[in-house]
């Protein structure tokens, strides 16, 4: 595996790939939905190719996986936003039931406050006092419209690029196959694109599935336990799942609190956080590595890292397109020798 020797080389590697990253940042509502169509592009794939061979125009194909995908997806919003408004119903009401339960952590957090609040007053200390219509900022309105606008312009912009993306096809490989001067580069560039749809494809796919698993185990044990709501809460794991190791610690906080809102006993309380927690030890360390071993490994420290960065770098999709993204580039680096190395960093 070679390394670069030469302090230029490096150098100017670590300015590009500085200036990508802040290009990245700064034109995040333009390269976001394209990351975004592209993953789902690699997701559909196969059921396009299949639809394909029972000689569906491709036009007629790509608009009905987008239906069906998208339809799913909103047909799953309205079926769990009756009980999600149920819920959030509950939780004014049970906060006493809260404090009361979790009565012996009010010293603790009562002394972090305290030491927050003074920490704050001293690094305020001889500032100037804030405006009210500073310290207020954008109204409420003003900030839920400005998010929900955005949201909207890149679902359209996603789905938009996605339906040319499963229209182009193989356009953009045979291209770059065309304009490479050498037959070992024009095999190369094939058999990395075709490794990345293979590899990401069913990596994609598996996730999906076991997901589902995970959504449906999670629903019923949620409902034996007594929590009801088993579609809602089903839909929940199936959501966070998607969010590696911090989707699962966010579901295991979240049961916790559905577990003590709703059953009285303290020990049965905490069941439903603790199946859900071994639900996800026997998919996420057990089902799920031993189904894609075949494919690629990735290092676990760096899938954390590369959560918290692209967190950063994106807010929630940048996290759920963080492992994508990560074995993308592992698949390319193995593929290219001048890379080899890094492709070997990021192996698990």
């Amino acid at each position: 595996m070679p390394l670069p020797s030469d302090p230029k080389v490096i150098f100017l590697a670590g300015l590009f790939a500085f200036a990508l990253l802040f290009s990245v940042y700064v034109a995040k509502e333009i390269i976001l939905p394209v990351f975004a169509a592209f993953i789902l592009k690699l997701l559909l794939q196969p059921a396009m190719r299949f639809l394909e061979r029972w000689w569906v125009p491709r036009t007629l194909a790509a608009l009905l996986l987008i239906v069906v995908v998208f339809g799913m997806i909103i047909g799953l919003g309205t079926a769990v936003s009756g009980p999600a408004a149920a819920w959030a119903a509950k939780l004014p009401g049970g906060i006493p039931r809260l404090q009361e339960r979790l009565s012996f952590l009010k010293g603790p957090i009562e002394s972090v406050r305290q030491f927050l609040e003074q920490a704050d007053a001293y690094a305020h200390w001889g500032s100037p006092p804030r405006a009210a219509s500073d310290a207020q900022g954008g109204s409420l309105s003003q900030t839920l419209f400005a998010g929900t606008r955005s949201f909207a312009t890149g679902l359209f912009t996603t789905v938009l690029l996605l339906f040319f993306l499963l229209i182009s096809g193989d356009t953009f490989l045979r291209r770059l196959v065309e304009i490479l001067p050498d037959f070992s580069d024009k095999r190369q560039a094939v058999d990395i694109s075709k490794q990345i749809e293979e590899d990401i494809s069913a990596y994609l796919v598996t996730i999906t599935i076991m997901n589902g698993m995970v959504g449906i185990a999670t629903g019923t044990v949620m409902w034996l336990t007594g929590l009801g709501d088993p579609v809602f809460w089903g839909a929940v794991a199936f959501l966070l799942n998607f969010l590696p190791i911090l989707g699962p610690l966010l579901g295991i906080a979240i049961f916790l609190l559905a577990g003590l809102l709703t059953i009285d006993t303290l020990w049965l309380a905490l069941l439903p956080a603790g199946l859900y927690l071994a639900i996800h030890l026997i998919e996420g360390e057990t089902i799920t590595p031993m189904l894609l071993a075949k494919r690629f490994t990735l290092n676990p420290v760096l899938i954390i890292m590369a959560l918290v960065f692209w967190y950063w770098m994106w807010g929630t999709p940048g996290a759920v397109l963080a492992v994508p993204m990560l074995a993308i580039t592992k698949i390319i680096c193995d593929r290219i020798k001048p890379l080899a190395a890094i492709g070997h960093f990021l192996e698990g």
